[in-house]
């Protein structure tokens, strides 16, 4: 029974823990400064318009920490395109910049557009934009009039969180477990 308790423990632990997981990209701990790394935080950052700096400049206010990433001056949107190696949630980033410009995210997934954020115009105070979809996505673009005007800071993204089954899911599941627990008590007795 003690087996059949810690196993039941360790597997609600390991659904909970896999849930919990975002992972922030804070600019702050990959050197001086200079180009983001091709497979920075384990995306594809190799369109190749992303830098990043902590020299103090205002209205580029960093969120966290002192370093924040910028797309390169007149560079496409396309350019601006993060990928994720394998589909993954994206909650969003804090920005910063001059208000001469208005941003969104497209986000991809196979290549189809399928969700665009809100749009945001920067400022001096460090802005959180948020994606607005919860679904999978493998490309997230950001979108500006221009692509020198703002900086980004705690780039948030996760796993592909499950669905989460409805009560009587875990009623009938909580009833199978009852009845091998039992089974196995009553095994035991003989």
């Amino acid at each position: 029974m003690n087996r059949f308790v810690r196993w039941t423990s360790a597997g609600a632990l390991a659904l909970l823990t896999s849930l919990a997981s975002a992972q922030v990209l804070t600019f702050d701990d990959i050197g001086p400064g200079g180009t983001v790394p091709v497979n920075y935080g384990g995306l594809d950052w190799s369109g190749g318009a992303w830098n990043y700096f902590a020299t103090p400049q205002p209205p580029y206010t960093p969120h966290s920490g002192t370093f924040r990433a910028f797309a390169e001056f007149g560079a496409p949107d396309a350019a601006a395109a993060i990928r994720f190696p394998t589909p993954a949630t994206f909650q969003g980033a804090w920005f910063s910049g001059y208000d001469l410009i208005d941003l969104h995210f497209e986000l991809f997934l196979g290549g189809a557009l399928v969700s665009t954020s809100a749009s945001l115009t920067p400022s001096d105070v460090p802005t959180f934009l948020s994606s607005g979809y919860a679904g999978p996505v493998d490309t997230v673009v950001v979108t500006a009039g221009g692509q020198n005007f703002f900086t980004m800071d705690d780039f948030t993204f996760g796993a592909v969180t499950p669905a989460i089954p409805e009560p009587r899911t875990y009623a009938l599941m909580g009833l199978g477990l009852a009845i091998i627990g039992l089974f196995l008590f009553r095994r035991r007795g003989d």
